[in-house]
């Protein structure tokens, strides 16, 4: 069983809502921080939002006040509910976990120990 699992990713048009779903192995304990980046064609890898085991949320500025990370710390999954969509957002979307806890801003965006393999989002216009 991969460490991590996204789901929830399709193609939608511009101004639709998604939610995309990601579970970590039970295998895994302690998972105190999940995440959600993204990597659209060209580009590099780009954070989106963490959220910690108290529930504690960071967002990035590219899509604060769009996207909604939740998370259920018993189980371990978590979800991005992606509003207004633009075809900018198209990419593939990608959950990590680790079990450390945020200690700085760079915290909630690097040192991620366990990767999915990926959900495509497309947004046509």
């Amino acid at each position: 069983q991969a460490p991590v699992v996204e789901s929830g990713g399709g193609s939608v048009q511009a101004g639709d809502s998604l939610s995309l779903s990601c579970a970590v192995s039970k295998r895994i304990s302690s998972v105190y921080t999940m995440a959600w980046f993204r990597r659209s064609v060209g580009k590099e890898r780009e954070f989106l939002a963490a959220i910690g085991m108290n529930s504690r949320t960071y967002y990035s500025e590219s899509i604060k006040g769009r996207f909604i990370i939740a998370r259920d710390g018993l189980k371990n999954t978590a979800t991005l509910q992606m509003n207004s969509l633009k075809p900018d957002d198209t990419a593939v979307y990608y959950c990590a976990a680790k079990t450390s806890a945020p200690l700085s801003t760079g915290g909630w965006r690097e040192g991620y120990d366990y990767w999915g393999q990926g959900t495509q989002v497309t947004v046509s216009s």
